[in-house]
C-alpha cells in the first residue's frame, strides 16, 4: 500500500497518475478524498489528529506527505509542527517510509543556484517554519528512526495549478483579453516547476529504495526564464501580441495586502521575485536520465487546461 496524505491537491493528483505504474494499491487521504485511479481506496482523516493519522498510515509501505495548509503564518506556526510530528510518529510505528514534498522557503534568499546542498537560511517567517519541520524529518533520518526523503520543487505552473501565480496573473488574464500581471521584477530569472514533472519525480523517487535518506530537487527545466520571457511565450502560444506586463512592486503588494489577506501573507516572500531565483534539478536528471518538460510545452498545456 502506498498512501498519499493530502490527496486532491495538484501534486497529490499528479503523483497519483504516476503511481499506477508501480502499484494498484493507492490510499487517498484527506478530509474529503477523491479517486484519481479506479482502484484507489479513500480514507477521511485530519492530520492534526494523531489517531486519525496513525490509522491513515497503517499498512503503508510508502507514505507521501504532500498536504498544504492555509497560507497564513499563524496557521503554519501552529499546525505544521503538529502535522509533521503526527506523520513521523505514525510512520515510525508502522515502519513506513516517508516522502515529504517541500518548497524552497527554508533556503531564504540565495545568491546563485539552489541545489540540494543549499543550507537553510530562511529570511521569512514562513521559511522558518519550513526549515523547522524539514529539520524534524532530517533528525529522525539521522537517528535511523525511519527511512525518509525530502523532495523540493520551485514555484509551480501547470494544467490545473489554479493557485499558482502564473494561472491567475498570466494565463487567465491573457485568455480574457487582459494584460498579464507580475509581482516584483519581471526581468529577473524565476524558475518554475511543471506540476506533471513534480508528480513524476515524487513517484519515481518513492519507488527507488536507494533514493531514501537524501534530499532531491524535483525535475525542473534548466531554461533561464524571466517573468517577461514567460509572458512572451504565453502570448505567442495564444497568437496574441505581447503588450508588456503590469508589475506590482513590494510597496504595492503591501498596500493591497491591507484589503486582501493572501497578498498580505505574500509580502515577505517578494524577495523571490525581486532577485534571481534559480533552481537546479540536475542531481535527479543524472540519476534517472529524465528531462524536464520545456516551458514552451508546459505553458501550452497549461493554457489549454479547461478549454
Amino acid at each position: 500500500m502506498q498512501t498519499i496524505l493530502g490527496a486532491n491537491g495538484i501534486i497529490g493528483q499528479e503523483l497519483s497518475k504516476n503511481l499506477g505504474q508501480y502499484t494498484s494499491q493507492i490510499r487517498q487521504v484527506s478530509r474529503n478524498p477523491k479517486r484519481v485511479n479506479a482502484t484507489d481506496t479513500l480514507l477521511q482523516a485530519d492530520l492534526l489528529n494523531y489517531e486519525q493519522t496513525e490509522q491513515a498510515v497503517a499498512g503503508s509501505e510508502i507514505v507521501y506527505l504532500v498536504a498544504g495548509l492555509k497560507y497564513d503564518i499563524s496557521v503554519w506556526r501552529d499546525q505544521w509542527p503538529k502535522v509533521m510530528k503526527n506523520v513521523l510518529d505514525a510512520c515510525k510505528k508502522h515502519n513506513s517510509k516517508l516522502v515529504f514534498f517541500d518548497n524552497v522557503y527554508a533556503y531564504g534568499k540565495v545568491d546563485g543556484i539552489m541545489t540540494e546542498e543549499t543550507p537553510f537560511n530562511p529570511n521569512s517567517r514562513k521559511g522558518e517554519v519550513r526549515a523547522s519541520i524539514a529539520t524534524m524529518l532530517l533528525d529522525e533520518i539521522k537517528s535511523n528512526n525511519l527511512q525518509g526523503m525530502i523532495v523540493r520543487a520551485a514555484d509551480f505552473y501547470g494544467p490545473g495549478a489554479i493557485l499558482s501565480l502564473t494561472h491567475a496573473a498570466v494565463h487567465e488574464r491573457l485568455k480574457q483579453g487582459k494584460g498579464a500581471q507580475w509581482i516584483g521584477d519581471p526581468k529577473t530569472i524565476h524558475t518554475f516547476t511543471y506540476t506533471p514533472d513534480a508528480g513524476k519525480t515524487v513517484a519515481v523517487l518513492g519507488n527507488t529504495p536507494s533514493a531514501f535518506n537524501q534530499t532531491w530537487h524535483a525535475l525542473t527545466s534548466a531554461e533561464r526564464m524571466t517573468g517577461e520571457d514567460y509572458v512572451r511565450i504565453a502570448c505567442k502560444t495564444l497568437n496574441i501580441p505581447f503588450k508588456g506586463i503590469q508589475t506590482l512592486p513590494k510597496f504595492g503588494v503591501r498596500i493591497l495586502g491591507l484589503f486582501m489577506p493572501v497578498l498580505r501573507e505574500s509580502v515577505e516572500m517578494i524577495y523571490q521575485f525581486e532577485n534571481d531565483y534559480i533552481f537546479d534539478s540536475s542531481k535527479f536528471e543524472r540519476a534517472f536520465s529524465l528531462k524536464a518538460t520545456t516551458y514552451q510545452e508546459g505553458i501550452k498545456a497549461s493554457l489549454s487546461y479547461g478549454s
